[in-house]
């Protein structure tokens, strides 16, 4: 099948990344669409109309360039389902202790799932995104998720969601560039977006931050309990578990000789647990809702590089395979912020082998007060 004859949906937003995205399939010659997603936004943050990835001048943007490209355009109305999906994800794991990504669970649900179905509606081939990552086809058929070109900007742990048939369906245009090679391209394209900044912090939280929105969502985990020691003594009172971080110091109202740092939170006793830097490091976790890209779950253990966060550099660790699509994983050293709810992404040098969710430590859940 020529490009010509393959239709590809290019999810837009008006920013550079999915921009240059569009601009680079119409240039190769591909049947290119282009789809703005409408997503749910909370107008009782502060009297916010849009989410943040679609405001009216996002979509403005996003319009024009397609018109400039001279590509069809189409908005999709996404709120309930990124409502019901995305929003209640974020929300159920702050009330379970967890910190959750809901950047994944959005590539899960929403761009992997009802995008990329909605794409496929269109009689398309692929969905395109501006994700910096790659994928490629061996030799065997199989499709590898691979590291985006610029480190700085690889979105590859987020990506840890999709299997061989989002891969098969799915284009990462601006993958093979660095970042300021694809504001250079948004200015040779014309497209008026090589300025814009990238976006941050999560798109539905309005004008305020998580905490104001979990207060207004979920008052009923923002209410304040006890700081404890390892040991299980008291030494403080918390403003609200969600408030927190694993490996936070600075801001936890205590006064101690030595200082301290968050270990864990127990939802149950409503307790923020904290302990010495060396009650902090870590060096193992397990991981559930474990995804292999693919599709094969290994069955002996082996050794790979570990991110347990977005901006983490991976670490070296043996992977031991468990029931349940669950992993043990053992790292060579101890890490300051393994914190349940984040990625545990697994990589085998530039090869994405898939990831799960960091589970909360058994050990810090039985402290009794």
């Amino acid at each position: 099948m020529s490009k010509a004859d393959t239709r590809v949906v290019v999810a837009m937003s008006g920013g550079v990344d999915s921009s240059v995205a569009a601009a680079l399939l119409v240039e190769q010659g591909y049947d290119v669409v282009g789809m703005m997603m409408r997503l749910w936004s909370d107008e009782a943050m502060g009297g916010a109309e849009h989410n943040r990835c679609c405001t009216p001048e996002q979509m403005a943007d996003a319009r024009r360039i397609a018109d400039q490209l001279g590509i069809p355009f189409y908005v999709l109305d996404t709120k309930d389902v990124f409502r019901a999906t995305v929003v209640q994800f974020f929300i159920d794991s702050h009330r379970d202790g967890f910190t959750p990504n809901p950047c994944m669970e959005c590539n899960r649900h929403i761009r992997f799932e009802y995008l990329l179905e909605n794409a496929l509606a269109l009689d398309a081939d692929y969905l395109a995104t501006g994700h910096y990552a790659r994928i490629h086809k061996t030799d065997t058929g199989d499709f590898v998720l691979k590291k985006g070109i610029d480190d700085n900007k690889d979105q590859s742990y987020v990506l840890s969601v999709m299997g061989q048939y989002e891969l098969s369906h799915t284009l990462f245009p601006v993958g093979e560039y660095p970042k300021p090679e694809v504001r250079q391209l948004a200015a040779k394209f014309g497209l008026n977006v090589e300025s814009k900044k990238d976006s941050q912090d999560l798109c539905f939280l309005g004008k305020n931050d998580y905490r104001d929105f979990l207060q207004i969502h979920a008052p009923e985990i923002m209410q304040e309990g006890a700081i404890v020691l390892t040991n299980g003594d008291e030494i403080g009172r918390h403003e609200g578990l969600a408030k927190y971080t694993i490996g936070q110091r600075k801001g936890l109202g205590v006064n101690s000789n030595v200082p301290l740092y968050v270990i864990a939170k127990n939802p149950y006793l409503n307790a923020l647990i904290v302990g010495s830097r060396d009650e902090l490091g870590r060096d193992e976790l397990t991981a559930s809702r474990l995804n292999w890209m693919n599709g094969t779950p290994p069955t002996e253990p082996f050794r790979a590089e570990v991110k347990i966060r977005y901006k983490s550099e991976a670490q070296s660790a043996l992977i031991t395979p468990l029931s349940d699509e669950r992993v043990h994983i053992q790292f060579d050293e101890p890490l300051r912020d393994i914190t349940p709810g984040q990625g545990a992404v697994i990589y085998d040098g530039e090869n994405c082998l898939g990831g799960g969710i960091i589970e909360k430590f058994e050990k810090t859940e039985k402290i009794a007060l």
